[in-house]
């Protein structure tokens, strides 16, 4: 019986550890950085900052401060800055604080519509954010530079039509998605320079290669690079295992 019992205590610290490392784990801030070179003879140098997935989590004072430190000419935020529960003033407080850094551009994912499409709105336009919805904008102080954002499915059928004809004009793009599987129905018309999504979560919790959704990555590609984040919260559980929280600066070389 002793055994037994000290088995028992054994497993559930053994638990109790593996839940607070998960629980830590998923409160990490990183900032990964890419490169994407466009010519051989690059000259000009465009830093792009991307986030997802922020769902409940409070962005760091810590992060706005080495963003601050990294150049950034544009802040794209790729979906679910919440989810239901969340309040809004913390979303605003998120988006506010990124927009003090340069210009901030947004685009839906499936979660956003758990707190109000009109108060996620209300949010953007008080933060000074360009929401995209199956459009293109020019990117400022990037001649010739676009960015296309197509809303998720959730929030509306996307308009891929409407998209394609906004980006015509310009002469480099970039993609921005919540799935990536969107990516995939337009790419090949577009031919952005570069793509990001997330809305995965790389899978939240992973067990050695097993995951209900492929871990993120970055890979380059024959126009430029594909990134797909893990993004930076967590969803139902906070917690993550195998798959570490994320956000990026891609450094475009043109």
């Amino acid at each position: 019986m002793k055994k037994v019992r000290i088995a028992g205590l054994s497993i559930l610290l053994s638990a109790t550890a593996l839940l607070t490392y998960m629980y830590e784990l998923a409160h990490e801030t990183r900032v990964l950085t890419h490169t994407v070179k466009v010519t051989s003879s690059a000259r000009k140098k465009m830093n792009v900052f991307f986030i997802s997935d922020v769902h409940k989590r409070a962005l760091p004072q810590q992060l706005i401060d080495h963003l601050r430190t990294r150049s950034i000419d544009v802040l794209i935020v790729g979906g679910d800055v919440a989810e239901r529960g969340v309040p809004l003033e913390r979303i605003e407080r998120n988006m506010q604080m990124l927009a003090s850094i340069g210009p901030l551009f947004y685009i839906f994912g499936n979660n956003d519509k758990e707190v109000g499409r009109e108060n996620i709105m209300r949010v953007m336009e008080k933060a000074g954010a360009t929401v995209l919805v199956d459009n293109t904008v020019a990117i400022p102080d990037h001649p010739g530079w676009g960015l296309c954002g197509l809303q998720d499915r959730t929030n509306g059928q996307v308009d891929l039509v409407k998209a394609i004809r906004s980006a015509q004009g310009y002469e480099r793009l970039i993609l921005a998605v919540h799935n990536p599987s969107l990516i995939q129905k337009i790419e090949g018309q577009l031919r952005p320079v570069l793509s990001v999504a997330g809305h995965t979560h790389g899978g939240q919790i992973r067990f050695g290669r097993w995951g209900i959704q492929e871990l993120g990555c970055f890979k380059e590609n024959e126009n430029g690079a594909k990134l797909i984040s893990n993004g930076y919260g967590t969803t139902k559980l906070p917690l993550r295992l195998g798959a570490k929280p994320e956000c990026h600066v891609v450094e475009v070389h043109y």
